[in-house]
């Protein structure tokens, strides 16, 4: 009998899955969910299932309240779970609808041990990182790996799991530590370890940073299998026989993942490096037998659509490329977190991607802070100048320069009225709040092709209650902090605590029924009447004012199932074009070869507003796609 203290070291878990772990040295931003993403592509190519974790060593319990300009964006799961933006790219790239167990945090594990500890399950005993701690990661990755996310409802084959952070940082090291042990409580050949490098070019390619986080990794007991060195050329057979030779790694089994012109070739890159091979003779992979017909119907849920094979993929890649080749089209994004970078807004940036390789453009976003559009009051103090402020205080000289709200102002306008269409993202606070509306305001008197999601959506209201409505004053209960406005137009909603922050909103899949079927949304979907949606909000418009609206001719097209919750809004095509928002994020679901609809209707708007008709004609007869009609109905918290 195996005694209880044991059991903390040697977990019982599952024996019959095979793992890919991916983790990383020398430096951040190497690629590592690139990699992640693409091995799990290509194990899809080849016929398996497979689902996917990302493991982030910071003590939070999820990505929700964390910075954008920090950490990027926050990605919303069907489930209501606010994860790292990585977990975005597994469900676009392997086909996957993954659950917030799926990203695993210090904060969650420290959490769950926690609590396990107050409830007595650990019999008195000392509670320790080593075994309590990391014996709650291996229960943790058996758990989810065993769980169906490609729609099928049958278990993966294969979890491929990234470890985020860096090889030497003290907050991986418990994750190692845990995910050494793991590879002792499964049989032999069940785990294969690929570590992201990185070679600098200094007279030559040195490969000195790579031997050392090698022998870091070695030093807890770990030796990887397969080494991805990321590099700005092709890495030479030379460098490669030195780096196998230093880091006891066969010469074959180090991967060059140097710069590509196109992204979606770098599959097809690990392909011709015999990447499957390789991971095939580490785990003993044999290509498993196709599902059986009689059990491919019995299966409830519904497969989603998506790229599949090698030939998908290739297929795609010579799209996008034929796309950069074509005619721009120009985007005004006015967003809050701009100085971000594109991580900020990377699931909306894919999105538009996505649609633009399907109607074949080339996309150009012009970035436009919202800031830049607020009412001109007072000159504001350059950014850049900021850390010479600082300086004056010890004596030194410093040339402020300060920007004339103006010039800031007519440049942001000179810039969306160049482009073919204006986006207002998502957001939180009043920041840069009237720029957004201003935008709004201008797509509406301009008739360009407008679309806002969440916060878009939210401005577009606030612009038509004051301009057509006449309700001068309205703006959102969030931006009134002084209560000053007696017209708010949207409102908190009512279930969500104020207590606290974190996972408080309205989270996760949604139903939405799109109630009008002359409208922009029934035929962008296709003419399906309900759809799901990703949503991430807590205010709503407020419907005291719902039928003023209505009187000047706005638009409410897409409902929640009780009628009360506003998710679409349009203007009227006899006096705007494409003039669509929504509440939710539809940029969460779309996904290379399959672009969301409101997205893909706002782009070919804007490459073809004289042909608006005829690409909502298409859409409408090319009937619904499934993977906005399934909703997961055990990952939902429908209310």
């Amino acid at each position: 009998m195996v005694s209880p203290s044991v059991k903390h070291f040697r977990p019982d878990v599952k024996r019959d899955m095979k793992y890919v772990l991916v983790s990383g040295g020398v430096c951040s931003s190497l690629g590592k969910g690139v990699t992640t993403s693409s091995i799990g592509a290509l194990l899809k190519a080849k016929g398996f299932r497979v689902t996917a974790t990302k493991i982030d060593p910071y003590l939070n319990i999820d990505a929700g309240l964390m910075s954008p300009y920090e950490h990027g964006e926050v990605f919303v799961l069907d489930d209501g779970g606010e994860a790292d933006l990585d977990l975005g790219n597994y469900e676009r790239m392997m086909g996957l609808s993954l659950k917030r167990a799926n990203n695993i945090t210090t904060g969650k594990i420290y959490s769950s041990v926690i609590n396990k500890e107050r409830r007595g399950d650990y019999l008195g005993r000392t509670v320790q990182v080593v075994p309590h701690i990391t014996s709650e990661v291996v229960k943790w990755i058996d758990s989810v790996a065993h769980t169906p996310t490609d729609g099928s409802g049958l278990c993966p084959h294969i979890c491929v799991i990234e470890l985020g952070g860096t090889v030497g940082d003290i907050e991986s090291a418990t994750f190692l530590e845990a995910i050494r042990q793991f590879k002792f409580n499964l049989p032999p050949n069940s785990m294969c370890f690929v570590h992201c490098s990185y070679i600098p070019i200094m007279s030559g390619q040195k490969t000195k940073p790579t031997q050392h986080t090698v022998k870091a990794l070695q030093s807890v007991g770990i030796q990887p299998d397969i080494l991805v060195a990321r590099c700005s050329e092709p890495i030479e057979e030379a460098t490669k026989r030195k780096i196998s030779n230093q880091c006891n790694v066969y010469p074959g089994r180090v991967i060059s993942a140097h710069n590509l012109k196109n992204l979606f070739d770098f599959i097809d890159l690990l392909e011709d490096q015999d990447m499957f091979k390789i991971i095939s003779d580490v785990l003993r992979l044999t290509i498993p037998e196709p599902v059986p017909a009689v059990v491919q119907k019995s299966l409830t849920p519904v497969i989603a659509p998506g790229l599949k094979t090698l030939e998908d993929w290739r297929n795609y890649s010579r799209s996008v490329d034929k796309a950069r080749e074509g005619a721009d089209v120009r985007i005004a994004f006015v967003g809050k977190y701009i100085k971000g970078g594109d991580d900020a807004y990377a699931s909306v940036v894919k999105a538009l991607e996505h649609s633009a390789v399907a109607v074949g453009r080339n996309l150009v976003i012009e970035f436009i802070s919202s800031t830049d559009l607020q009412p001109i009051e007072a000159p504001v103090v350059d950014v850049a100048a900021a850390a010479d402020l600082a300086n004056e205080e010890e004596g030194k000289k410093s040339d402020v320069k300060v920007a004339d709200p103006s010039d800031l102002y007519e440049i942001a306008v000179a810039k969306m009225k160049s482009c073919d269409g204006i986006f207002v993202p998502g957001g939180f606070g009043d920041r840069g709040i009237e720029g957004k509306v201003k935008a709004a305001q201008l797509a509406r008197e301009w008739k360009k092709p407008y679309f806002g999601v969440c916060l878009g959506m939210q401005v577009a209201i606030i612009d038509f209650a004051r301009s057509i409505v006449g309700l001068s004053d309205a703006t959102s209960e969030e931006f009134d902090i002084a209560k000053e406005s007696s017209h708010h137009v949207l409102k908190y909603m009512p279930e969500i605590p104020k207590e606290s922050m974190g996972a408080n909103m309205r989270l996760g899949s949604r139903w939405v029924d799109i109630v009008e079927e002359d409208s922009l949304a029934y035929k962008l979907y296709g003419g399906c009447q309900k759809i799901a949606e990703r949503h991430r909000h807590r205010y709503e418009f407020n419907i005291d004012f719902y039928d003023k609206f209505v009187e000047k001719g706005f638009r409410f097209v897409g409902k929640d199932e009780s009628k009360e919750r506003m998710d679409i809004i349009e203007l009227d095509r006899s006096v705007h074009p494409f003039f669509l928002a929504v509440q939710y994020h539809p940029e969460f679901k779309s996904r290379p070869g399959v672009p969301s609809p409101p997205f893909l209707g706002f782009v070919f708007a804007a490459a073809n507003p004289d042909k608006i008709d005829a690409g909502l004609d298409k859409c409408l007869s090319d009937g619904p796609n499934v993977l906005f009609m399934h909703l997961d109905v055990n990952a939902t918290q429908l209310r």
